[in-house]
C-alpha cells in the first residue's frame, strides 16, 4: 500500500530562522522543532548527520541526507513493514515567510498495511501538527490555530504511552 502524507505550515519568518529549528532536531533540550508533551524524543547515536541511526519511540530510521538549514531525510528501518522515508524541508515563500514541510512517502507492507491506517497515521498526523505548532510558536510567539487531538488520537496516545512505559520498565 502506497502512503504519501504531507504536513506543512507557512511561517512568518525567514528561511535561516526556520532552518535553525530544523538543525536543532534531536538535540535534546535544545530541540525546538520536535514536539514535547508525551511524544517520544527524536534521538540518534550521534549528532544530526548523514549515517546517524535512531528514531523516536518504536519508529526507527537512519539520516539518509542532510543539508543544514534546508532539508533532512530519514530512511525507515522500523517498524516492520515501513519501507520509505520521511523528511523535513525549509522552503522560501516570499519576503519574510517560509514553508516548513514534512513529507512521508513509503510502502506499507505486511502488518503495516493494517497498523498504518488504524494507529500509526492518526498518531503521526497529531505528532506532526504538534511539531508545526512548536515551529510556529518559536517563530511568532503563538500558533495561529493550535492542533487539537481527536478522542481517538487521545486514546491511541494513552495506549502507546502505556506500552512504552512497560517496555522501558521491563
Amino acid at each position: 500500500m502506497g502512503v504519501y502524507n504531507v504536513h506543512e505550515r507557512r511561517l512568518a519568518a525567514d528561511g535561516s530562522r526556520v532552518g535553525a529549528l530544523l538543525d536543532s532536531l534531536s538535540s535534546g533540550a535544545k530541540d525546538r522543532l520536535w514536539p514535547v508533551g508525551g511524544w517520544p524524543p527524536m534521538e540518534f547515536d550521534g549528532p544530526l548527520a548523514v549515517g546517524a541511526k535512531g528514531g523516536h519511540g518504536p519508529v526507527r530510521y537512519t539520516v539518509a541526507a542532510y543539508v543544514p538549514g534546508t532539508w533532512v531525510r530519514f530512511a525507515f528501518t522500523g517498524p516492520r513493514g515501513f519501507h520509505g522515508f520521511h523528511e523535513f524541508a525549509v522552503l522560501p515563500d516570499g519576503p519574510g515567510h517560509t514553508v516548513l514541510r514534512h513529507t512521508l512517502a513509503m510502502d506499507a507492507r505486511g502488518p503495516a498495511r493494517l497498523t498504518w491506517p488504524l494507529s500509526w497515521r492518526p498518531l503521526h498526523d497529531a505528532c506532526l501538527e504538534d511539531s508545526l505548532d512548536r515551529a510556529e510558536q518559536a517563530c511568532t510567539g503563538t500558533p495561529a490555530r493550535p492542533a487539537r487531538w481527536s478522542p481517538y488520537v487521545r486514546a491511541l496516545h494513552a495506549l502507546a504511552r502505556r506500552a512504552g512505559a512497560r517496555r522501558s520498565s521491563g
